[in-house]
């Protein structure tokens, strides 16, 4: 059985296969619900994100191919589901772009120079959001909050480590370790 392998420069494919639980390169709302489990979301959240992920994305992954109700996301054409209002770190191919990724935190991280607060990651939100892109704009949103609802610090910051990682994927296998840690002690 071939499994699937995202390519090595390519962070968006990584980010995603993480949610790719049988790794066929297909993620299915079920698996995105075990990865958003895996990573410490709710029971409710994951279904939120399961939902709204794989209805948003699946017909972009999948150019030439009918609707289908299985709702299924190809890891390998991530990249045709890249939203506006974005912040530019992965290019139209899905590989990661260090200089954009550094503007982040030169144009927003006012308070630390390593990390973003509550209100320095809405000022990312506003300034990357693009007229008449309600649906850029929602993903944008709902993205970098969950993000900052998991991953910030007891003072309510996100580091800049954090963030790269989890533009490279490595951050949800690191999450996972922690969420099992907790439950098997």
């Amino acid at each position: 059985e071939v499994k699937f392998v995202p390519e090595e420069d390519n962070f968006l494919q990584r980010h995603v296969a993480f949610f790719d639980r049988n790794k066929d390169g297909i993620v299915y709302p079920s698996e995105t619900y075990q990865g958003f489990r895996a990573i410490g979301c709710g029971y409710l959240l994951s279904a939120f994100a399961s939902l709204f992920i794989n209805m948003g994305l699946s017909s972009k992954t999948r150019p030439g191919k009918g609707f289908s109700l299985s709702f299924p996301i190809e890891v390998k054409n991530i990249h045709l589901a890249k939203h506006g209002s974005d912040s530019g770190v992965y290019d139209k191919d899905g590989r990661f772009v260090e200089s954009k990724f550094e503007e982040i935190f030169a144009k927003h991280s006012h308070t630390h120079p390593n990390a973003l607060t509550g209100k320095e990651l809405q000022e990312l939100l506003d300034s990357n959001k693009e007229a008449n892109d309600r649906k850029g704009a929602i993903a944008a949103y709902t993205e970098w909050k969950i993000l900052h609802y998991l991953c910030k610090d007891k003072n309510g910051l996100l580091h800049k480590d954090t963030v790269r990682a989890v533009y490279d994927g490595s951050l949800f296998e690191k999450l996972e370790k922690q969420t099992a840690s907790k439950k098997h002690p």
